[in-house]
Parts: structure tokens; sequence; C-alpha cells
């Protein structure tokens, strides 16, 4: 194994020990982003995929922009619409998927982030290389699909019953949203599963979310449920059982995560769709829906 190959390998290790809701910064000197638009000299990309749960297939993985004074924002900087990256294989320096574009999403949410969509077929330790980011790229484990544990694209999504508002099942509060009680604990996961609507399921904490997307969040699907067609049922757990946010919720227990938020979206058959980690807006999820036939 080459000199590069371990440091990269290193490099992975030390940024995969790092994440925490799907957050990892990656410094570099900043450039042209692929869009024409000069990007900050103190640019670092930000992870917005959470680690160890990605496994051969098409891959989600969100990147945000940031400087040393933070995430940046539509208000700190003239963002580029649309960002270029290379996924590239970190042992052999093989480029798996060059040319890769993302388009700018943030609607409702106060930190704009790039999803790259690509498609891996092996797992490995592969780096995604913004164009006008660090050389390193950010860190992509892909393992194999027997050693993950939580839900995956494809399978039947397992059913669990969550608290509702008529049966708390030990978590007070069950929804722990600043403007009260949101209207996605009237029925269980479970009753939503087999009625034979498609299913938005979200386990999150508005309340106690480290990096600030779960509560906007929450309120876009809030809204996106308003102009939804009554095929789909959506449905909310939190992450505690209580207001310590100390005791993790049998939800979360129940499908072994280790972050959030995370958004399960079925069809109506209850096969899991697409999973969005970390960090979504509401046209991402209209996207989604408008891809499932039945």
């Amino acid at each position: 194994m080459s000199d590069a190959s371990l440091l990269s390998r290193r490099h992975f290790l030390r940024s995969s020990a790092m994440v925490a809701g799907g957050m990892v910064l990656f410094a570099a000197c900043g450039s042209d982003g692929g869009s024409g638009t000069s990007l900050p000299k103190d640019l670092s990309i930000v992870q917005r995929f959470a680690g160890a749960v990605l496994v051969p297939g098409e891959l989600r993985l969100p990147i945000s922009l940031a400087t040393r004074e933070g995430v940046l924002t539509d208000d700190d900087f003239s963002l580029p619409n649309t960002l270029t990256a290379r996924l590239v294989n970190a042992d052999t320096g093989d480029v798996v998927a060059e040319a890769l574009s993302a388009t700018k999403h943030g609607i409702g949410i106060p930190q704009p982030y790039w999803p790259f969509i690509v498609t891996v077929s092996d797992p490995g330790i592969y780096s995604l290389v913004v164009e006008g980011g660090p050389d390193t790229g950010a860190a992509v484990q892909v393992v194999d699909r027997s050693s993950v544990a939580i839900p995956l694209v494809g399978d039947s999504l397992p059913p669990f019953d969550t608290p509702t508002t008529t049966d708390a099942r030990g978590v007070d509060p069950i929804c722990t949203r600043a403007d009260g009680l949101c209207p996605f604990h009237d029925i269980t996961l479970t009753d939503a599963l087999a009625s034979g609507k498609k299913v938005v399921y979200l386990i999150g904490t508005p309340a106690y979310c480290q990096t600030g997307t779960c509560a906007p969040a929450l309120d876009a699907l809030i809204e996106l449920s308003k102009s939804t067609d009554d095929d789909v049922v959506f449905v909310h757990a939190d992450v505690y059982s209580d207001d310590s946010a100390q005791n993790v919720a049998p939800a979360v227990k129940a499908y072994n995560l280790t972050f959030e938020p995370s958004l399960f979206i079925t069809d109506s058959k209850g096969t899991l769709r697409q999973r969005l980690d970390a960090i979504f807006d509401v046209d991402e999820v209209r996207d989604v829906l408008s891809t499932l036939k039945g």
C-alpha cells in the first residue's frame, strides 16, 4: 500500500471519528467552485452525511460550505447554485466518478447544502473531492450491506409502535417542537405502514438536535403535508424519552440509529425507497415522493 493510501486511510479514520449528526469540516484554499463563482480563500467543506451506514449502490452525499466564521449562508456570501466534484478511491487513487454536479438546496432551513448523488459498486474508502475544496476531499466509507443495522433502501421498513397522542408509550414529551405538538403523532408507524399509503417517517428532535437541522426539517414537512395528496402519511418520532435529553427513545433504538435526523420514505407497499440523512429540504422530499408511483 502506498504512502498516499496510508495517508488517505488515516485522514478518513480521523475525520470519521469526528462525525456527529453528519457534520465534519475539511479545510482548503478556495477557488472557483465549478460554477463561475469565486469562493472564499479559507473555504472548508462540511460533511453532512453520516458515516458507517453507506452501502454499495446509489449514495447521497450532501455537503455544505464554510469558512473560519462558520457554515456559509446566502446572507453571508454569494453561494454558487451548483458545485462539481469527483469521487476517488482512497486506496488506489482511481477516479470512480467524475463531473459530478450538485444543485444548492436550502428551502426553509438556515444552512444551504449540495447533495451529490453517485453510484458505487464496491465497499471501500473513497474521497469526495469538491472543486474549490481540499485536495484530500471529504472521506466516504462504503461498507458491506450485511454490516449495517439501520433500515436500508430496498428493504421493507420495519414497523414500530411510535408514541401517539393517545398512547405516549413512556415518552414525555412525544414531540419537542417549540411551537407545540406537530401533527404527525395521530397514528403509529406500524399503522401507517399498514395503511397502503406512502409513508414519510422522521426520527429527529427539534429541541436538542446538535446540528440545528431537525426543527426546520420538521417545519418543512408540516408545510409539505398541507399540499400533499391523501396517499401520503407523515409520522414523527422524537429522539429522547424525556426532556433531560439523556435517555434515548425506543424509536431510535429500534432502528439502531447513531445520528439524527433521518427521514425514511416508503412506497405504498412499505418498501423503503429513500433515506435522507442529516440534512434535507422540502424540495428533496417532494422530488422523492413525485417518483413513487405506488
